[in-house]
């Protein structure tokens, strides 16, 4: 059975033919893989209560009204506390809401709890010592859903959501949405305000979205996005897609390139064009994450500043990633910062003749629990599920993941668009394009 859209949600209840508190207490039920970190019924209840005492009232405030809605644990959200993965509840000013959860709030969107997050999101694999979200597709062992927006994509499969919000520094909404066969939208960097996001870095964090379609992604966006930019009904030509063999192909688990291979010849049969690009840059932006970039000195930063006892008690994974960034010299951190920007102006350039890079978005299929505690294995795998997804960070574009279909092992294989900074209405409808033609999730992957 096809979950409902957040359009056929919206009608429905402006129909009387369901109301907020009853989908507040079917998502309440459908939570079963430990995708949250703090559910609280009753304060769910209250906004899911001043939902429908509105539309009694004859009162619409929005797309989002009485749609239940999952937040990665480190936004502040009003009755719900705050831990941003860690052990500890954080200080009470990290409850505050930022400009998007405020956008969702004035809407009376219904929180159904906080999703759960590698500590402090300084991670790819979704794995926290505090509780690591089951990936739905796989019923026998305990895979990991991709982080670092670890339970948001799992909230969306299970049903305890329509709409996830999640995070992107390097690629913590596209990888959970690539791992659990929903779409997931990185909004460029300052496009959508990181106030009121408990931060890794200053520089790359985006605050993003995870719907099971890119038809709702376009209704969140429309709804959420401060900007006046309406995502077009439909891409008026054939979309040109640009492509860059070599870095981001290499390394693949069995069927990954291959399903994305079979979406991007269906995409051309319908229309789409192939445009070879040669992007000499994208071994340097992975040579620039794979030493901190500005991340890890940024984490340190904040973590001294502001939780300085939390930095000895972290997830030995995450302390380990942060390394000696403390010591990072003043001259080495700027200059990363600068080549940032250079990268930035390089990328846009180079995709001026084309709609959208293509990728997959994450070279591996999710690994079982158990196989990550083998010598080496995690910071293997995590390093090559960031691979990709750091391009479009790195090089400041905007991106989405959405479903190409499996893999050898039956998991969710996701397809990657990138495109220049601040194109997010551009993206979308070329995402739904393709949508059109490939099929939604539900469509194209079925059901866990």
């Amino acid at each position: 059975m096809t979950p409902p859209s957040l359009t056929d949600l919206r009608r429905a209840l402006a129909a009387g033919e369901t109301s907020a508190r009853e989908l507040l207490d079917a998502a309440l039920a459908a939570d079963r893989h430990d995708a949250y970190r703090h559910v609280d019924p009753e304060a769910s209840r209250a906004y899911a209560n001043a939902a429908d005492a509105a539309r009694k009232a004859g009162i619409d405030r929005g797309p989002l009204m009485g749609i239940p809605v999952s937040i990665k644990d480190l936004y502040g959200v009003p009755g719900f506390p705050t831990t941003g993965g860690t052990a500890v509840q954080l200080p009470e000013r990290f409850e505050r809401p930022g400009p998007v959860v405020q956008r969702a709030i004035e809407q009376l969107a219904v929180p159904t709890g906080k999703t759960r997050t590698v500590e402090l999101a300084f991670g790819g694999i979704g794995t926290n010592p505090r509780g690591t979200p089951r990936n739905p597709w796989d019923a026998k062992e305990h895979r990991v859903p991709g982080g670092s927006s670890a339970g948001a994509g799992v909230s969306l499969i299970e049903g305890s959501a329509a709409l996830a919000f999640g995070t992107d520094t390097a690629g913590s909404v596209r990888i959970p949405a690539a791992w659990t066969g929903t779409v997931g939208l990185k909004t460029t960097a300052r496009r959508w305000s990181t106030e009121g996001i408990v931060p890794l870095s200053r520089t790359l964090d985006t605050a993003g979205i995870l719907t099971r379609t890119v038809a709702d992604a376009i209704v969140a966006f429309d709804a959420l996005d401060p900007r006046d930019d309406s995502v077009p009904e439909r891409v008026t030509a054939g979309v040109r897609i640009g492509r860059s063999d070599g870095l981001a192909w290499e390394s693949l688990s069995p069927g990954v390139g291959e399903a994305v291979e079979q979406a991007l010849g269906e995409l051309i049969v319908a229309g789409a064009t192939q445009h070879r690009l040669e992007l000499p840059f994208l071994s340097e932006a992975q040579e620039l994450f794979s030493i901190g970039g500005p991340v890890a000195s940024e984490l340190y930063h904040f973590l001294t500043t502001h939780l300085p006892d939390r930095l000895e008690a972290l997830d030995p994974r995450v302390r380990a990633r942060i390394g000696d960034a403390g010591n990072l010299p003043v001259h080495e951190y700027l200059r990363r910062i600068d080549r940032l920007t250079e990268l930035n102006a390089l990328a846009t350039d180079a995709l001026r003749d084309v709609d959208v890079l293509v990728m997959p978005t994450v070279a591996n299929t999710p690994p079982t629990v158990a196989s990550l505690e083998e010598p080496g294995r995690y910071a293997e795998e995590n390093l090559l599920c960031l691979r990709n997804t750091c391009f479009a960070s790195y090089l400041g574009l905007c991106a989405l993941s959405m479903p190409a279909g499996k893999d050898a092992a039956g998991m969710p294989v996701g397809l990657m668009l990138m495109a220049r900074p601040f194109q997010e209405a551009h993206l979308l409808a070329v995402a739904r394009a393709f949508e059109r033609t490939l099929g939604t999730s539900a469509q194209r992957l079925g059901s866990p």
